[in-house]
């Protein structure tokens, strides 16, 4: 909280200074946006544009339409906004870039930013394939910088109270988790024409439902297998609307084993009611999450508990905190959202692709 002091002539002075020294001791992360096809830009724009934890210094889009549109949008100026990566980080110098792009350009971008030393948040998932992933990871080690993955769901309470429960050994050994992800379909909730435009491309998004859905799935259970690479990926896709989807799958499911558990996957454009949601079965009790907040908690022998997960701790409860903490602060990498985790849910995205197409399991080298 800023202190103000009420000292007539000299209240404003000190007020001021107070405010100053304040900002100085928590200075803005100096970001850019990195794209405007992806839809999830304007969320972000509408909730963080003017959040105190960064300055956004430019923003890069190849399409002059879409610039114009966020220059009237949300202000920008024109001398903001850049058609060309490298002129843009070479005029305004950012420390960071947020990646709004279609997931085939996030090895372009990340390249030519691990070239200047600036650091990378993208929207999930990392890559379209293991091939694009692993270039990603030798940019990053090759520039010193950060490479981070978004996702929604690793700011959810609930997942983050299942983690707890089954590191202090609440409920046992992970036997199996079940991951659901899906909605009704990109079309048919409205996003906007060109974020449909890639998220239908095979190309431009790896897939259909397996990549858009089936990466939250890989990355939780990753996560909650303490960064273990499954020993197995089996996958099957339909095209259950080819008349609104012909390119790419709108319904997948992945199955991954390891020695001791397994992990089930469901991604879907089919469902009525949108969801994300984990269940996982220990050796003594289970744990279903309920949306972003709650938990149902079932322990053998005991009656099923419903239960509001605690407050994740600043700064892992907000993208933007964390990123700015890691950057200029040196926080540690959450694991949800960390490159080596996300090498690991490309290389299962792109497993179950080939198990989809060859319709057989796939053995992960080891």
């Amino acid at each position: 909280m800023h202190r103000i002091f009420l000292i007539l002539l000299g209240s404003s002075v000190l007020a001021y200074s107070a405010l100053a020294q304040t900002s100085q001791s928590h200075p803005p992360l100096h970001v850019a946006i990195v794209g405007l096809v992806h839809g999830h830009v304007h969320g972000f724009l509408s909730q963080y544009q003017h959040s105190p934890e960064i300055e956004i210094v430019g923003i890069v889009e190849p399409d002059p339409q879409l610039r114009s549109a966020a220059e009237k949008r949300y202000g920008f100026a024109a001398d903001q906004t850049f058609a060309d990566l490298e002129d843009m980080i070479a005029k305004t110098h950012p420390q960071a870039v947020l990646v709004y792009t279609n997931t085939y350009d996030h090895r372009r971008v990340v390249e030519i930013c691990a070239r200047h030393g600036v650091h990378v948040m993208m929207e999930k998932p990392l890559a379209v394939s293991l091939e694009d992933a692993l270039a990603i990871q030798r940019a990053a080690q090759a520039g010193k910088v950060h490479v981070l993955v978004n996702y929604e769901t690793s700011w959810y309470r609930s997942n983050h109270a299942a983690y707890d429960l089954i590191h202090d050994k609440s409920i046992g050994e992970i036997r199996k988790v079940v991951v659901h992800d899906g909605h009704k379909g990109p079309k048919e909730i409205g996003v906007e024409p060109e974020f449909l435009s890639w998220l239908t491309d095979p190309k431009l998004n790896g897939g259909g439902a397996l990549f858009d859905f089936g990466c939250y799935g890989a990355d939780l259970i990753t996560w909650l297998m303490n960064g273990q690479r499954p020993q197995t990926v089996t996958a099957v896709t339909q095209q259950i609307k080819p008349e609104i989807y012909p390119r790419v799958d709108d319904e997948a499911t992945i199955i991954v084993t390891y020695p001791k558990a397994q992990g089930i996957i469901q991604a879907s454009w089919n469902w009525p009611i949108d969801r994300k949601d984990i269940g996982v079965y220990g050796q003594t009790g289970q744990v279903i999450t309920i949306k972003r907040d709650d938990i149902r908690l079932h322990k053998a022998g005991q009656d099923e508990q419903q239960i509001a997960a605690k407050p994740i701790p600043a700064p892992y409860d907000d993208e933007l905190a964390y990123l700015r903490a890691v950057v200029l602060e040196g926080a540690k990498e959450d694991s949800l959202s960390s490159l080596d985790t996300n090498v690991t849910v490309s290389e299962i995205l792109d497993a179950a692709r080939r198990s989809a197409r060859e319709g057989k399991t796939i053995r992960l080298t080891h």
